[in-house]
């Protein structure tokens, strides 16, 4: 009897705790925010002309590339995938350096990751400065405890070597960083002997670029001469850089971008490969896809096709009665040409012109060139003539637009 009362008082306990529980759900549900009107319709995808300083325009066979199924971070075809990558990273840099990786993330991750591997608190480090990327490593290097030291020069001029072993010998750093394609001021760093006088001083040499003698460690990011969508960055170290990391008196500072665990995960040591993260897998389809791209045409024929491109490029910006902004030719970046905007012209109004009417972006100056310059973009697949030919007809008709205006 008294087991049949209390499962009674048990079942009438759990229906009145039942109806509670729904009167909460439905008071609760009561309260739910509606969905978002925006994520209930298609996104808007207009077919735009990127011939700004990135990214630039992904042919298909990237794009198809990026949708293809997942496979998981560490399954075997994946791992081949990514060997292939570190392969066609190493071709691309025209290294055989053991420490090359793509890095999870942007131009800025490969960046910072140079910097916490390089750099322990209170080291020295020198800083060529001559447009946004030397002010931002070294905001950077300050944020991992180094000491920064700057030598400088206005946007549009570049360092000399005895620019550079003035700085060696003045601040005696572990460390240069320079940057060979400074895109915010169109300029192109010479490297030549850089290495080699870094080495004299024994400093190791970091450089956001391409291939060049004797630099200890290198990256760049996937969405400009690549042609892939930005979120793999490829980066590589020397056996110098290699050593200076193995032999830190601290840890790196940040575990996501200590290479000692990144070299693992991509295989660049004898131990198995251990978990560290899960890789941005798409990413890695299409970074591979535009290093396969690059491989196919060959890096001399590249060389040739983008110097072909921005030279027809000047050649229209003069004969629309334009200045270029950096006056040696030696060292104009082919990759990104600064124009100067001509007096009593809105660089804005002509930049927008030319989205609204042509779908064609032209950036405008960053830091002291702000207002002062447009900067064009000619790289990977949007590296054509007809391409070159397209923005040309469009900086031209958005000129007569912001003087008509003006008038």
């Amino acid at each position: 009897m008294f087991v049949r009362k209390g499962l009674r008082s048990c079942l009438l306990v759990n229906r009145i705790s039942g109806s509670v529980l729904m009167l909460q759900q439905k008071a609760n549900m009561s309260t739910i925010s509606p969905p978002p009107a925006s994520l209930l319709k298609s996104m808007s995808f207009p077919q735009k002309l990127l011939m700004g300083p990135g990214p630039s325009n992904a042919p298909p066979r990237v794009l198809n590339a990026s949708a293809l199924p997942l496979l998981g971070h560490l399954h075997t075809e994946f791992i081949q995938i990514m060997d292939e990558v570190k392969e066609g990273i190493q071709y691309l840099f025209q290294t055989k350096n053991e420490w090359t990786v793509c890095v999870s993330g942007t131009g800025h991750a490969a960046m910072e990751a140079a910097a916490c591997n390089l750099l322990e608190p209170g080291e020295t480090v020198l800083v060529g400065c001559n447009g946004l990327w030397g002010t931002r490593f070294s905001d950077m290097a300050e944020r991992n405890g180094a000491v920064v030291q700057k030598i400088s020069k206005p946007m549009g001029q570049v360092f000399s070597l005895s620019d550079i072993e003035e700085g060696l010998k003045q601040h005696k750093p572990v460390l240069l960083f320079l940057t060979h394609g400074e895109s915010s001021g169109s300029t192109l760093q010479p490297l030549e002997g850089v290495g080699k006088l870094c080495h004299k001083y024994n400093c190791l040499l970091l450089v956001d670029s391409v291939a060049a003698c004797e630099i200890d460690a290198l990256y760049t990011g996937a969405q400009k001469v690549l042609s892939a969508p930005p979120g793999a960055s490829p980066l590589s170290f020397s056996q110098r850089a290699k050593e200076k990391v193995i032999n830190r008196k601290t840890k790196v500072r940040s575990y996501y971008f200590d290479m000692n665990e990144l070299a693992n995960y991509w295989g660049c040591d004898q131990g198995p490969r251990r978990y560290h993260h899960t890789g941005p897998i798409t990413s890695i389809y299409g970074i591979r896809e535009g290093l396969a791209r690059l491989v196919e045409e060959g890096l001399e024929s590249s060389w040739k096709n983008h110097k072909k491109c921005v030279e027809l490029l000047y050649e229209g910006v003069q004969n629309l009665g334009l200045e270029l902004f950096v006056q040696d030719p030696a060292v104009r970046l082919p990759c990104v040409t600064a124009v100067k905007v001509p007096p009593g012209v809105n660089w804005k109004d002509v930049s927008d012109y030319c989205m609204k009417n042509y779908r064609v972006e032209i950036s405008g100056g960053l830091g002291d060139q702000a207002g002062k310059i447009w900067r064009i973009g000619i790289m990977g697949y949007n590296a054509q003539p007809d391409n070159v030919r397209m923005v040309l007809r469009a900086l031209e008709a958005g000129l007569k637009n912001a003087r008509g205006q003006s008038e």
